[in-house]
Order: C-alpha cells, then structure tokens, then sequence
C-alpha cells in the first residue's frame, strides 16, 4: 500500500510510521489486529493498543495494525490491483496468521466483510483453506457473533491479553506441523475463551446445537488480577486527530453497579481495579514515552474508584505542571469532590459529562442506577461555581416501564440543571444526548422489547419541541433507523448472516457513521432475504432458548432473571464492591460456585484499593506554586528534513507532531493563554502533502533555556520516523520569524513503465522556461483568477535526463510548488512526480540546506 500513498486521502493514516509503531518484520508469526472502522476512531480503541503491547512482547511474535480504508481510499487500492494490508511492515492481510477484528459495536458488521474482501480473502470460512489466515473476531459484540459466525474462524471471549499470544503461538505450531484447518479448530477449541462456531448449528426454537462431544458451552476468559496484566505505556501516537486523542489509562475494569441495561457491566465482572502504584507508573511512564497532553482515567465507571481522591491527588500536581488535563469518562453524579473539581479547573478544562440514563427517579430505580435528582444536581450545580459553562447528561429513552411522564422529566430535568448556572454566562449550555434503549444480551433486560423506529421518531419529535423553547438547552439524538439496526443485531442469531453478506454486496459500509448510512438499503436487504427485522426488536420468552446461551460470562441465567423481576419491581440491587454479595454467580472466593468452572481455581474476586469509598479530607494534597507557562525564556528554530512516510504528514499534523515530540523529549515549550492553552510554534512555508524537505524548521519558544546542541540531543530521538533534525540555531526574544523568499526544488520524474514520459515532462517544462508569460487559473475565495506564474519559477535548470533544479521566488506571493508544476505538465500522473525541497533561500542570498546526519 506504501506505493500508493501518493493516491490515497490522509495518506499518513497508511504510512504506519507512527510514534511508537513496533516493526518486527522477521517474526515468525503476526497477527493483523484489524478494527472495522476509519483510522482516526480504531486509533482511539484502548483494546487494540493492549492487545498489540501483549503480543509485541513476545520473542517472534508480531502484531500490527489495519483500519477500514474510506471508500475513496478503497477505489484507489482497487484501481491499483493492490491489496489490504498492515501499518507496520506493508504485509498483505492474506500473508498474516491471523486477522483479529475487534467487534465494538454492531454496525461494523459488514466491514468485516469489506476488510476481508480487500484483503483478497475468501468471505467464508468454509472457503478458507489451511494456508490462509486464521479470522478471529473480538470485543464486546463477541459475547454473541451469530449473525457473523460464517465468515469468522473463531470468537475470544473475554480478556484478550490473556488469550491471543498463546492463540497466536498454536497457529504458529499448527502451520509448522502442516495441520488442515478442522485441525487446528479442534486444538484451539481447547483453549479457553475460544468460541468455534462451525462446532456448533442453528437449532429450533432460537437456540444452538453443539456438534462435538464435550463441547458444549464457552467460558469467558478472565484475567483476575489487573496489576499482573499486560497494559501499554508506550504505543503508536495517532497522525491527525483522533477521535479521542489521549493517553488512556485503564485504571479498572468491570462494574458491579448493576444497570441492567448495561452489557459491559455484567459480561466484564468482576471489578478489578489496578492498584495506585502501579496506575502511577503507567501514568508517568505513558506520558513520557507517548508526550500527550491529555490524560484519561478509564473504567466502566471511574467515578465508582474506590481510591478516586488519591488517585487524582497523586497525577493532578505533575499534570498541572507539564499543562496535561485530565478527563474522567463515565463519571456517576455525585464522584467528584470539590477540591478534585478546583484542580480541574485550573488545567485545560475539558468537557463535563453527567450520565442520569433516566430522568425520573421510578425510572432510574427501575434501572438500578442508583443516584437521585439530589445527586444529580449537587454535582452540575458544583462545575458551574467552578467554571463550567457547558454540561453535557445523557439519557435512553424506550426504557422499560417508561412513560410519557419520563420522557418529559428529560426536558424538565435539563431545565432544573440550566437554573443552578449563575447569572451572566456567556456560553452557558445544557446539552441532553438522547439515545434509544436496545436491548443487550447477557444482561436482565435481555427479554424485553425495544420501541419501534416509529415510537422513537415520535418521542424524540416530542422532545424537540420541548427543547426548541430555550436557546441555552440543546438537544441531540441517535439516528432511530440505526438504533432499530443496532437492535435487531444485537440479539440476533445466524439467519441474519444472509444479511449481512447481502448488504455489504449492495454497498452497505460504515453504517455507524450517519452520512454513510442508508436505511433504506437494509429494508431492501431484509426483504430480499425473507427476514423480518421487527420480530428481533419483540419481547422474548425468557423459558425460551436464545442464540447465545451457549457462551458464558459466567453470570447466572437465575441472577438476570431475577433482576429483571426486581426492575418490575422497582427495587435497588446494591453495589456489591463494599457490601454483601449480589449473586450474579461469578466469583470463586470463600468456597462460592464460580460460574466459570474451568477457571473456578483463580482467585476471582473483587479487587480494589479501598474497602470503602474515600472522603476528600483523607487525600486532600497542599498545592504547589504553579509554574509560569508563559515564561519566554530563549528561542529557537529547529532544523529538520521530512523524508519517506514524514513526507505524507500535512502542516496540521505536524502541529501535534511537534508538540508531543517536545513532550517526550523533557523540554519546556512555553505556552498560550486563554482557555486552550497551546505550544507557542510557528513554521515556514507550508510544504505540501507528499512532497519531501532536506531543509525545513519550526520555531519554538522554551521556558527553560538549552544549548542549541543540548536542545537537538534531546528532541532527535523524540521525533518519529522520517522526520530527521538536523541543527538548532538560537533566535532573538522577537515574536517575527523571518521567512525565506525563495525556496529550491528538485524535481525528478519517476515512470519506469514509460520511458518517454520524463522526456515529455521535461520537455514542457523547456517550453515553459521560453516562454515571457504563463496564465494559471486559482480558485481564490472570491472567484476564479487567472495570473501569471512565470516570475515564481526564478530558476529552472536540467540536472539530467529525468530531473530539474527549480527555484521558486516567494516575494510577490506563495502558491504551492505541486498546483505550480501540475500547471505546467497537466499530463504527467502525479504519482509520477517526485518532488523534493533542497534549500531555503533568505533575503539578502543568504540560504540554508542542513543535511540530515548520516544515515538519515
């Protein structure tokens, strides 16, 4: 794919040359962990950066990344008669061991597909043979893959990092000893946590049917103990913005909240939480290696932490210092004390989310979720004395037992929260994230119905009508056709295959993003294959078989359905972490029956750092004098060449680049004021996407002054691939940066396949360099405008037979080198353009072209 950079959109999304990126292209097995989704989400997705660490580590084992190509991008691939393939190492999907998808969500079902096909692959597993690789899927939705089981060799359940090295080490053996595939099912069929489907059919009723004796059901695997897991510090930092651009750190995993609508809280159980030590570790060392400049504590439920105030105590100071903010996902109202909030407040301020899921509190007891409107308020009441001027709460509707009444209470509660903000805020908003309820399997709401898209189009009409009567509450909403979708997957079963397979061949790609999605595509699809995609969205019969029966969480069957009797019921189930024991059935401390019999000899318990939620007063840390972050101290330009894969990161990437290059390097950038504060960076000329520079620079302002050479040892080794430094030169304390007025190019014409084509191009430039005038029509923002752009080309001279020197004058005005040569050999593929930047030429003759160090 790297040939073909030049072509794609976001060409540094294929480049793999990431900060970070582990290349091990003489492993003897690799893995491709694909993830069905465009770069900049899969770049968020904490799983793969996990599974990737616990693969890498091992002698002789590789993982590397693939992401759903655009369809721009896919056009290109099959335009070229290329074929899918890693990040790392450029190795075609068909050349792996394994491909490893990530199922997150239900909607990414038909770019599995789409990724297989790319590859070159086979869709059906039945029509893979032995030497091809082994398709694995993952990720919450593995919990049940019926509509996808044809096209996949195998599920994981549960923990990932426990399972697929070793996964990955049989497959390596197996092929060594020249097994065919039923085989190799048959081994990995031994493992725990592995779900063969072809070792099991559909069977009347809505269940399955085991086909091999002694294979009857899967257990989850499970790694009991956090601390002993797997978890990356350093990792690929994303080119471009990624949807959520951080360092996360997993400080726990599972819930035992017990939402019961919640999937991820029963089939995660039980909680495990890392202990403080080793969170602070991760914390530091993760920064450093990886120079993010935001930090997110993550879990199912941060809030729930038993040791929250020490853990924010412990990271808050040395975030401050370095302008690191900190962001606290699924936070319960209520989880975040004063003095927490007030260090907050004085990093970058990041958005503050507030999740009720119901606006009433009958609704929320129904749910378990086991917080008041006190709660609720006390805590949105509290970010705005502390700065906050926008606050976000979620909430589902066609929850159930719902009511006109709790469909309305979203809109009144919403109102409740604007009223604490104080007088005079300029961006005061109350935003309600409103999604429809679908029910999830493995959880007590497994049986119950979900609304039609009619009754949700008409719920959320009522609500916009509430909402339309206050500027200051916003409203936003999940497209109710996909949600209908999302529902009929998830509790879907294998005649939903034919679905699938029929969508994706009519096009259907990308169905979790609202401008790719098509719902009337799907209601074509389910007619054509016969299936009636409402009787997926009906109640359930919980005395009858259900399509993921067999594969355990290890959370009882008698334990959902008697939360779903207690929701009936109104009943709060509590939080087992500091009381009793809920019985859901899962752990196997104090001689419990552990409902995962093969692994009923770990320890599985809850593991946390408290026995007992922490007050503010027990962690309350005295706070340091900050440091003045304004401080211009010394300034400096930085000189470096852009070289190979660096060559395809654009003048808005390199911004990020640059930033967390100096991170990582332990030099302080000095920074902006006001609300976001930022680098103070300034660059040159802005070098086209794909045009490679022996001679660029940034300008920086540090706090603390360096030595150039002092400077340059540090942030050599900090600058990801391609991206060589050359020198450091110190400037003066002025804001100016004084630019080049010339700039030298050379130019080479690159068509092995056609020898005359470096004589044509050439030749047009010949006739070019004789010509007085040359009128080039610019797009501008007030119209098209025709200019000369004759005087630009101040130098143009053959080097030899397929190359020239050009240099272009940037006194009169700036126009990108590629729209300037594209003007003059319109003909000429751009793939065939080799362009490169040589020297920078100052007022006055003066120049400058640092080489790279050797090697470089």
């Amino acid at each position: 794919m790297r040939d073909i950079l030049a072509l794609v959109p976001k060409p540094s999304h294929f480049s793999g040359s990431e900060w970070g990126a582990v290349r091990k292209p003489d492993a003897v097995a690799r893995v491709a962990l694909a993830f069905p989704d465009l770069y900049e989400v899969g770049m968020s997705y904490l799983g793969q950066a996990i599974l990737y660490e616990a693969v890498n580590r091992r002698d002789g084992l590789a993982a590397e990344r693939v992401y759903a190509p655009s369809k721009e991008a896919a056009a290109v691939l099959r335009d070229k008669g290329a074929t899918l393939c890693t990040l790392e190492t450029d190795t075609p999907l068909s050349r792996c061991d394994m491909v490893a998808f990530h199922l997150t969500h239900e909607l990414c079902y038909t770019n599995v597909l789409y990724m297989l096909d790319l590859a070159g692959l086979p869709l059906f597993s039945s029509e893979r043979d032995a030497s091809m690789p082994l398709v694995a899927a993952g990720g919450g939705c593995a919990f049940n893959p019926e509509p996808l089981t044809p096209f996949i060799d195998i599920a994981v359940l549960g923990d990932g990092e426990e399972i697929l090295p070793a996964l990955l080490e049989a497959v390596r053996d197996s092929r060594a000893r020249g097994e065919d595939r039923a085989t190799l099912l048959r081994a990995l069929s031994r493992l725990p946590g592995i779900y063969v489907p072809s070792f099991f059919e559909a069977a009347p009723g809505g269940g399955v049917r085991p086909l091999v004796p002694g294979y009857e059901q899967v257990e989850k695997v499970l790694a009991p103990d956090l601390d002993a897991a797997v978890f990356p510090t350093r990792r690929p930092v994303s080119f471009g913005q990624a949807v959520h651009d951080r360092l996360a750190v997993e400080i726990a995993r599972g819930c035992t909240r017990g939402c019961r609508f919640c999937h991820a809280g029963m089939v995660y159980r039980p909680v495990r939480e890392r202990s403080l030590d080793t969170i602070s570790s991760l914390v530091d060392e993760g920064l450093r290696c990886t120079g993010f400049e935001e930090l997110s504590f993550l879990s199912l439920s941060t809030g729930d932490f038993s040791a929250l105030e020490s853990l924010f105590s412990q990271s808050a100071h040395k975030c401050r210092r370095e302008q690191v903010s900190i962001s606290l996902p699924s936070l319960r109202a209520g989880t975040l004390s004063d003095p927490m909030l007030e260090i907050m407040a004085r990093i970058r301020r990041t958005g503050a989310t507030l999740a009720p899921e119901a606006a009433t509190q009958r609704l929320r007891d129904v749910i378990n979720k086991g917080i008041s409107e006190e709660d609720i308020l006390s805590h949105a009441g509290r970010l705005f004395a502390k700065g906050w001027q926008q606050v976000k709460l979620y909430f589902m509707i066609g929850l159930p037992t719902e009511t006109r009444a709790d469909v309305q209470g979203i809109f009144e509660l919403c109102q409740r929260v604007l009223a604490l903000a104080p007088r005079g805020v300029k961006r005061l908003q109350v935003t309600a994230a409103v999604s429809p309820f679908v029910p999830k399997p493995h959880t007590p709401f497994q049986w119950e119905r979900q609304d039609s898209k009619e009754d949700t189009t008409q719920k959320i009409a009522f609500l916009r009508d509430l909402f339309s009567t206050n500027k200051k509450l916003v409203m936003r909403w999940h497209e109710p056709s996909m949600s209908r979708l999302e529902g009929v997957f998830s509790r879907g079963d294998r005649a939903l295959s034919g679905a699938v397979l029929h969508a994706y061949r009519a096009g259907a790609l990308f169905c979790d993003w609202l401008d790719h999605f098509d719902p009337a595509l799907w209601d074509e699809t389910f007619a054509a294959c016969g299936i009636d995609p409402d009787a997926y969205l009906a109640a359930r019969d919980p005395d009858s078989p259900l399509p993921w029966d067999h594969l355990k969480t290890g959370v009882s069957t008698a334990y959902l359905k008697l939360e779903r009797r207690r929701a009936r019921d109104g009943a709060l189930t509590p939080d087992c972490r500091f009381g009793d024991c809920s019985g859901c059935g899962l752990c196997s401390f104090d001689g419990r029956r552990c409902g995962l019999p093969s692994q009923a000899h770990l320890d599985i318990r809850p593991r946390l750092n408290r026995s007992r939620p922490e007050l503010p007063a027990e962690t309350a840390a005295p706070d340091v004098v900050p440091e003045d972050l304004m401080l211009k101290a010394a300034h400096y330009r930085v000189w470096y060449a852009k070289l190979g894969p660096a060559a395809y990161l654009s003048q808005l990437e390199l911004q990020s680049v640059f930033e967390r290059s100096l991170r990582r390097a332990g030099v302080s950038p000095t920074f902006s004021s006001g609300f976001h504060p930022m680098p103070l960076l300034s660059f040159g000329w802005a070098l086209p996407v794909g045009v490679e520079s022996q001679a660029e620079w940034f300008a920086v302002y540090l706090r603390r002054p360096l030595s150039p050479e002092a400077f340059a040892r540090l942030l050599a080794p900090a600058l990801p691939e391609g991206l060589v430094l050359s020198h450091v030169e110190e400037l003066g304390m002025g804001r100016k940066v004084t630019q080049p007025v010339a700039e030298e190019f050379t130019l080479r014409v690159h068509a092995p396949d056609s020898p005359a084509l470096a004589a044509e191009t050439l030749a047009a430039f010949a006739a070019f360099a004789a010509a007085p005038h040359f009128p080039y029509l610019r797009e501008t923002k007030k119209g098209v405008k025709s200019e000369d752009i004759r005087p630009l080309f101040e130098h143009l001279e053959p080097l030899d037979p397929d190359a020239l020197r050009l240099v272009f004058s940037w006194r009169e005005k700036y126009i990108s080198p590629v729209k300037l040569i594209r003007a003059v050999c319109p003909d000429t593929p751009p793939e065939a353009l080799r362009l490169t930047k040589t020297r920078q030429i100052f007022s006055g003759g003066g120049g400058a072209a640092p080489a790279p160090p050797a090697g470089g």
